[in-house]
C-alpha cells in the first residue's frame, strides 16, 4: 500500500509541428477545456487545477458523480460539448459564469494511483486498461478515452476537418512523468497561446481589441491585439473585469511594436485569456488571433510564450513562396487544363496555377491573408462549370482556414501562407475576391473599392480617364488611391480607410461614403457615368458600382487570375502606366515572372489609410 498523495504534478505535451507515428505511439483527441486531476478517497471527491487550485465547488455535478468511485487519483480534461459533440471553450466559460455546469463532461485520460496502488510506473497500455475497467459503468459526466493507432498526420487531418483542437500522441510504453518530456506531444489545427492581457483599445462601452503579451525573462512582452472572438455578452464581461484594473502606463517590456494609437487602455497585468491564431511573425507577433475565454485557472505570472512548431513561425513578409508551399499539398491531375490554349497564348494547367500562386505569394497574400474569402472554382476548367464558394466545407484542406462572420452559421474560408494558396491551387480556384475589411476583422472596413465598369459601347480609353479623374477627386478629399485593372475591361480605383477610436468604421458608412463620392460623379457629368445597375440605362457610360464596400460584398484580389480566356490577371499599376495604348491583356498568368519582378506600386497601401468625411 502506498499513500496517495494530495496532488501530483502533471504530465504536460511538448508541442510538434505534427504527431509522431509508428512503433509505440498512439494518439488522444485533444480537448479545448480545464485540466483537471481528480481526487477520490472514502467518498470525498476533489478537483484540483494544474496549479493545485480546488475547482470542487465550480464542478459540483461531476464532482458528485465522482464519489462514487473508489480511491484513485485521475487525470483529465472538463470540457463542454456543442451540438456537434465537439469541446468549446467559450460555452465552457459561459457555464461557469452562469453557474449551469450539469451538462459539463469529464474526459479521463489517465489514472496515476487506485486503492493504494500506485501505478505511475506502470506503461500507458496497462494504466489505460485499469481505467477504462474502472470507468466500464459510468457514463454521463464522466468518460474513458481511448487510443487510436492511425497514422499520426491522418489522425490530424481527420480532426481538423472535423474543427477539433487537434491530436495529443502517447508513448504507448511510457511510464507517467510530471512534466513537460518526450512522451507525451500536441499537434493542433490552429496556433494556440496563453497571454496576459495589458490593455484594451476602446473606451468604456465598446472593446475593439485586447492588447495582450506573455512573459519572456521575467519581463512581460507584447505580442500583438486579439481583435475577434468577441459578442455582446463577452465583450460586456471582459470590460467589466478591465476597467476597475486600468493603469496610466503600459504594463509591458519597452518594445518598438507596442501601438501608441489613441484610445488604448492599459490595465494591471492580472487577468489570463487563451486566444487561438493563424501564425506568429518573426517579432513574435500574433496573426489573426482570435479570443477563447478567460483562464482562471492559472496565475498571470505563470504565462510564458509557449513553444510553437516551426510550421506555425512565419516571417513579417508572409511566407516564403515556393519552398513552403511545395512541401505541403500534393496536386492531383497536374495536367489538368484549366485555361485552354488561346491565340499566341499557350494552355494553363493546375500545376501551372499553383507555381503561379507561388511565384506571386507574396505580393498576392498581403491583400488576402485572415481576410473572409469568395472563391471561384472552376475545376473542370473555365469552359466547364463555375462554382462559387465563401464557406469552409467538411474534408477541406487543412491549410484552408475558418474566419467566423457575424450572422453566419459556417466559417468563411481564409488563408495565412503559401500553403494556402497551393490548396487553392488543389481545388481549382481561378479567383480570389477577399472582404475588403482589416485581417482578422471582418468588421472593420479597411479599403473601398471603386468598380469603373464600362458598357459594352465603351472604349478603355474612357475607362483611363474615368479613373484619372476620380483619382483627382480623392486626392482632393486628402486619400491616396491606387489602381489596378480587373481582368477584364473595368479598372478599380482603391483607397485605405480606418475609423477613429471615437467613430470606428462600420461597412454601412463606408458603403454610405462610396455611395455619395459616385453619385456626385454622375451628377457632374451625367452622360458619362450612372450608378444605376439597368443595363439598358449603361449604354455609352461607364457603370460606378459602389456596392463592392457592402457586407459581406468582395472585389477581385490584386494578382488574383480571372477565369476568362488568356488566363488575365487583376494587375495592380503605377498611375503612370494609365495611358493610351494600355491592354488589360497585356497582364496574364504567362507573363507572372516578369510582372512580378517590377517595383509593388501597391506598396504600402495600408499604411495610407484616412478616416472617412462625412458622406
Amino acid at each position: 500500500m502506498t499513500r496517495m498523495p494530495d496532488f501530483v504534478e502533471p504530465e504536460l505535451c511538448r508541442v510538434v509541428a505534427a504527431p509522431a507515428s509508428g512503433g509505440n505511439w498512439v494518439h488522444e483527441v485533444k480537448f479545448d477545456g480545464y485540466r483537471m486531476q481528480l481526487r477520490v478517497e472514502k467518498r470525498l471527491a476533489v478537483l484540483r487545477t494544474r496549479k493545485k487550485l480546488d475547482w470542487s465547488a465550480r464542478f459540483p455535478e461531476i464532482a458528485a458523480d465522482s464519489r462514487a468511485l473508489p480511491d484513485c487519483l485521475l487525470d483529465g480534461e472538463i470540457v463542454a460539448l456543442n451540438k456537434d459533440g465537439v469541446s468549446d471553450f467559450g460555452a465552457l466559460q459561459a457555464a461557469l459564469s452562469d453557474g449551469k455546469t450539469a451538462s459539463l463532461v469529464f474526459f479521463i485520460f489517465d489514472i496515476l494511483f487506485l486503492n493504494g496502488r500506485d501505478l505511475r510506473g506502470e506503461p500507458l497500455s496497462a494504466r489505460k486498461q485499469i481505467l477504462e475497467k474502472l470507468l466500464a459503468r459510468k457514463t454521463g459526466r464522466l468518460r474513458f478515452v481511448d487510443y487510436f493507432r492511425s497514422h499520426g498526420d491522418a489522425m490530424l487531418n481527420a480532426a481538423c476537418r472535423m474543427h477539433l483542437e487537434g491530436v495529443i500522441s502517447k508513448k504507448l510504453d511510457a511510464p507517467y512523468r510530471s512534466g513537460r518530456g518526450g512522451n507525451w506531444t500536441k499537434a493542433k489545427c490552429r496556433g494556440g497561446q496563453e497571454v496576459v492581457i495589458g490593455g484594451w483599445w476602446g473606451d468604456d462601452r465598446k472593446l475593439r481589441s485586447l492588447l495582450v503579451g506573455a512573459h519572456r525573462s521575467g519581463k512581460l512582452v507584447y505580442m500583438g491585439r486579439v481583435g475577434t472572438g468577441f459578442n455582446a455578452d463577452n465583450s460586456r464581461a471582459l470590460l467589466d473585469r478591465l476597467k476597475p484594473l486600468r493603469q496610466a502606463r503600459s504594463p509591458f517590456a519597452p518594445n518598438s511594436e507596442i501601438p501608441r494609437a489613441r484610445g488604448i487602455n492599459w490595465v494591471e497585468p492580472g487577468l489570463v485569456a487563451e486566444v487561438e491564431f493563424g501564425t506568429i511573425t518573426s517579432a513574435g507577433l500574433l496573426r489573426q488571433a482570435a479570443f477563447k475565454g478567460l483562464r482562471e485557472d492559472k496565475p498571470a505570472r505563470s504565462i510564458v510564450e509557449e513553444p510553437q512548431p516551426a510550421a506555425r513561425k512565419v516571417e513579417d513578409t508572409k511566407v516564403t513562396t515556393r519552398k513552403e508551399s511545395a512541401k505541403t499539398i500534393a496536386i492531383s491531375h497536374p495536367d489538368k487544363v484549366l485555361w485552354p490554349e488561346a491565340g499566341r497564348d499557350a494552355a494553363v494547367t493546375k500545376a501551372d496555377l499553383a507555381a503561379y500562386y507561388a511565384f506571386a505569394a507574396d505580393r498576392l497574400l498581403e491583400h488576402i491573408a485572415g481576410r473572409p474569402l469568395s472563391l471561384v472554382r472552376t475545376p473542370d476548367g473555365i469552359g466547364g462549370q463555375h462554382f462559387f464558394q465563401r464557406h469552409l466545407m467538411p474534408g477541406s484542406s487543412t491549410e484552408l482556414k475558418p474566419v467566423r462572420v457575424k450572422g453566419e452559421a459556417k466559417p468563411y474560408i481564409t488563408i495565412d501562407g503559401a500553403a494556402g494558396l497551393r490548396a487553392l491551387a488543389q481545388a481549382g480556384v481561378t479567383e480570389i475576391h477577399p472582404w475588403g475589411s482589416r485581417p482578422g476583422d471582418p468588421e472593420a472596413p479597411a479599403r473601398i473599392v471603386f468598380d469603373l465598369d464600362p458598357a459594352p459601347d465603351v472604349k478603355f480609353a474612357a475607362v483611363i480617364a474615368a479613373a484619372l479623374e476620380m483619382r483627382a477627386r480623392l486626392k482632393n478629399l486628402g486619400f491616396e488611391p491606387f489602381v489596378k485593372t480587373t481582368g477584364g475591361k473595368g479598372i478599380h480605383v482603391v483607397i485605405a480607410v480606418k475609423g477613429t477610436p471615437k467613430k470606428p468604421l462600420t461597412w454601412p458608412m463606408a458603403k454610405s461614403f462610396a455611395r455619395a463620392f459616385c453619385v456626385a460623379l454622375e451628377r457632374d457629368t451625367p452622360g458619362r457615368y450612372t450608378t444605376n445597375m439597368s443595363k439598358k440605362l449603361r449604354s455609352g457610360k461607364i457603370f460606378l458600382d459602389y456596392l463592392r464596400n457592402d457586407r459581406t460584398s468582395t472585389a477581385v484580389a490584386p494578382w488574383s487570375p480571372r477565369a476568362r480566356p488568356h488566363a488575365p490577371i487583376s494587375m495592380p499599376l503605377p498611375w503612370s502606366a494609365l495611358k493610351p495604348g494600355l491592354d488589360p491583356l497585356d497582364f496574364t498568368v504567362h507573363k507572372a515572372k516578369k510582372l512580378l519582378k517590377r517595383a509593388d506600386p501597391w506598396k504600402g497601401i495600408d499604411k495610407t489609410a484616412k478616416a472617412l468625411p462625412p458622406a
